[in-house]
């Protein structure tokens, strides 16, 4: 492969595709920690969520039932994580990590345990969910640049990312326009006025949990029955913490948070389409090199932004009922 075959038109395209995975996981982040609950467990939620969406489409051959089975799965975990955490007054940080190394584990055993695959599940074949072809897109398809972006830019994709982008308008609704939104964001900001003011703080949060568990559900049965058609060990790679990492970018606001899932999303993308380039003056970029790009971003996101994003004031911080 040569640089005349690097195309920011595909760059364009692969970035539309590799963001859903990280807008599911970050609005699912955003409800978790805007009501005060630090959620550092979506890799995990993430992993149970693709291989349990992975496996049960490929038994029953729909991708339907593997999606309602990988959401209820999340859920399940989510409302856990919620026990430890806002029942139980837990370490929320600990209770998170422990998520993320149990799914690891668990995920590939149970892999292995039923498909006798070195901890990957079958290909899903016609169990996974195509992409969806706009009408009139073969009619637009040789009009230069118009064809091209209806056609491939907006069409041509699965329904689960016209669902990731719908979403984000839908988020900012809910947190700034409806009355759920306005006690969460209480719970989050200072429990102890919503409390005063008749809010439930425990039944909040735990409605901001099972919100995450759905939205996260999604994140993995997208890489799943999507982007790879089977489950693979650690197949989220690292998109739960760049899911938090564009939280952190975006201050805990849907718009830039998406914002920020589209940043990492487009660097994921440029390090697919250098890969094996031959680019002038450099050459061939070693493997391992292209692979670190996402990763550096986020450190230099995280080093940037850190001190100046403003987190909830009471996340992390376990709401204690006054007498």
């Amino acid at each position: 492969m040569t640089f005349d075959d690097f195309h920011f038109a595909s760059i364009l395209v692969s970035t539309v595709r590799n963001a859903p995975v990280l807008i599911f996981a970050a609005m699912a982040g955003l409800f978790a920690e805007r009501s005060g609950v630090i959620d550092i467990g979506l890799e995990g939620k993430i992993l149970a969520s693709a291989f349990t969406s992975a496996a049960v489409a490929f038994a029953t051959q729909s991708p339907w039932y593997g999606m309602a089975a990988g959401m209820a799965v999340c859920v399940l975990l989510a409302l856990l994580q919620g026990y430890v955490s806002i029942t139980q007054k837990g370490n929320q940080l600990v209770a998170g990590i422990a998520i993320n190394i149990a799914m690891s584990g668990l995920t590939f055993v149970l892999a292995q345990f039923f498909f006798q695959q070195g901890g990957r599940t079958p290909d899903l074949g016609q169990a996974r969910l195509f992409d969806v072809v706009l009408p009139g897109s073969a009619y637009l398809e040789h009009i230069p640049f118009l064809g091209w972006f209806y056609a491939h830019l907006i069409g041509g994709h699965s329904v689960l990312v016209y669902l990731a982008f719908g979403l984000v308008p839908l988020v900012h609704w809910l947190l700034y326009h409806s009355r759920f939104g306005l006690r969460l964001r209480a719970c989050g900001e200072n429990p102890h006025a919503a409390d005063a003011a008749g809010v439930s703080v425990e039944a909040t949060r735990y409605l901001a949990m099972l919100v995450c568990g759905v939205l996260c559900s999604f994140s993995g049965a997208y890489l799943a029955i999507v982007q790879s058609g089977f489950f693979l060990r650690d197949m989220s790679a690292g998109a739960g913490y760049l899911a938090l990492t564009a939280m952190v970018f975006g201050n805990w606001r849907p718009v830039y948070t998406f914002l920020g899932c589209l940043m990492f999303g487009f660097f994921g993308a440029v390090q697919i389409q250098i890969e094996g380039v031959d680019l002038p003056g450099i050459g061939r970029i070693p493997g391992s090199l292209i692979q670190m790009v996402p990763y550096v971003v986020t450190v230099i996101v995280l080093a940037g932004l850190m001190a100046k994003s403003v987190a909830p004031k009471a996340l992390g911080t376990p709401f204690i009922k006054s007498r």
